[in-house]
């Protein structure tokens, strides 16, 4: 599928109209992707998911909200709490999969047309990344399938090995 593209890197720096955060379900902020995006993008992000919080809660696992991306090259940042790997018996694959189907929705709701992302759950949630690479790679061309509203979905991986999962799947 052409409209789905690898490429290693920081999320920060990809120009899109949508990147999705790794987020954690209190929005605010943490390590990895999560941190980096935050840090990058200003106050501007935080703002807008305390605002969210203040109006809905936490976020729950599978589910997305969306922000300015404060001063990323991006337009929006799409927020994400991907599943913590407990063995894949707690519904793990199917979380992981609503992560990325629900960021999509969000995206096509906002008039986002191309967008990029991280590899979710794969660094302190613990998801092995070979298993969370195929149910990333399965969830985006099973909504793209569906819905060709987006244009082009990139997953930007941070090291060698994620990079290597996805080329060899895509």
């Amino acid at each position: 599928m052409e409209k789905i593209y690898v490429i290693k890197g920081d999320i920060t720096k990809v120009e899109a109209d949508a990147i999705v955060n790794a987020a954690n379900s209190s929005l605010l902020g943490g390590g990895g992707v999560d941190g980096a995006i935050h840090r990058a993008g200003g106050k501007a992000i935080l703002d807008a998911c305390v605002a969210i919080r203040n109006r809905q809660g936490k976020c729950k696992t599978g589910e997305a909200v969306i922000t300015t991306a404060g001063n990323l090259p991006a337009t929006y940042v799409i927020h994400t709490v991907g599943p913590v790997w407990n063995g894949g018996t707690k519904g793990e694959p199917q979380l992981l999969t609503n992560a990325y189907t629900n960021s999509l929705k969000l995206a096509i709701e906002n008039g986002v047309k191309t967008i990029a992302f991280p590899n979710i759950s794969t660094g302190i949630y613990g998801y092995p990344k070979d298993l969370a690479a195929q149910v990333a790679v399965q969830a985006v061309k099973d909504f793209l399938s569906a819905d060709t509203t987006i244009k082009q979905v990139t997953f930007v991986c941070f090291d060698d090995e994620n990079y290597h999962l996805y080329n060899h799947l895509l």
